[in-house]
């Protein structure tokens, strides 16, 4: 494998494994007895957070609920499709 296939294969699984940590966050909000703090949830707590704490210094709840995992999930998904999709750039560049 080249190093493109390599780094296209890494990308995938982070953008996926980033994608399925934040629909499980957004599940777990429907769960308010859920204490994020404690094992197994701080296991999709920790690695999210810092990208929700940065996101809802931008956008504040509305009606009182965050909304921000569902605007990473389509960022990440846009980002995925954008790169590693059929006719992703990196998809391309690999055909070359």
């Amino acid at each position: 494998m080249d190093s493109l296939a390599i780094g296209s294969l890494g990308l995938n699984i982070f953008l996926g494994l980033a994608i399925f940590l934040f629909v499980v966050r957004i599940v777990l909000t429907w769960y308010p007895q859920a204490q994020m703090e404690q094992f197994p949830y701080n296991i999709v707590a920790i690695p999210t957070e810092p990208f929700l704490a940065l996101l809802r210094k931008l956008v504040p709840p509305i009606g009182g609920v965050d909304i921000t995992p569902v605007i990473w999930v389509g960022i990440f998904s846009l980002l995925r499709e954008i790169l590693l999709g059929q006719q992703g750039l990196l998809t391309m560049l690999s055909y070359n």
